[in-house]
């Protein structure tokens, strides 16, 4: 089993069977909860990629739940699920809680799948874009520094015939800074 987790929340208890029928085949690690404040425990515990809340629950309504979990847990691609549309209700929930589809009840199998599927590649890309930049972000600083250490290491220049050229720089100092770069793509507490 993989590990694209999703949370279904809703009060009746067949409405989560038949959620979770209906998803079972995709693959998905499925959890369930019965009101909003029940599922802010799970959010609370776990990450969930894709959270499926119905809106009419008593208690907390699933727009109201959504809008908390988008507090807590911003990345969680959230979709709302309701027997009673309306284009207000829609538009308000998809606003405040920045829901990424409304579905209607009865939901069409299909349709509930792409929408589940749609949002874990939402998530993952998401969660990758972070990652890239998390890493440009850690090498512009490194470039930063490396700069400062060794005034004209980073400028590159561009000769007339398009070539680019590099400053010259003595044994000691290209030996340095590859030493300081290898030091630092390693990092802290690394072998080697």
């Amino acid at each position: 089993m993989n590990e694209d987790r999703i949370l279904l929340v809703d009060d009746e208890p067949h409405v989560l069977k038949a959620l979770t029928r209906c998803l079972l085949d995709d693959g998905y690690r499925i959890e369930t909860a019965q009101s909003g404040d029940a599922a802010l425990e799970l959010a609370a515990r776990r990450t969930f990629k894709v959270v499926i809340s119905d809106e009419r629950m008593p208690g907390m309504c699933g727009s109201e739940f959504l809008t908390l979990l988008s507090l807590r847990a911003p990345q969680t691609v959230r979709i709302l699920l309701t027997g009673h549309a309306s284009i207000e209700a829609a538009m308000t929930a998809v606003n405040d809680g920045q829901i990424y589809r409304f579905l209607v009840k009865p939901w069409d199998d299909l349709t509930l799948r792409l929408a589940v599927r749609s949002g874990i590649e939402k998530f993952d890309l998401e969660m990758e874009n972070r990652r890239l930049l998390a890493i440009v972000r850690t090498q512009g600083r490194q470039l930063v520094d490396l700069e400062e250490r060794h005034p004209g290491a980073v400028q590159v220049e561009r000769g007339r015939d398009g070539s680019y050229r590099v400053p010259e720089l003595n044994e000691d100092e290209i030996e340095e800074i590859l030493r300081e770069c290898a030091v630092e793509t390693r990092g802290p507490g690394s072998a080697g």
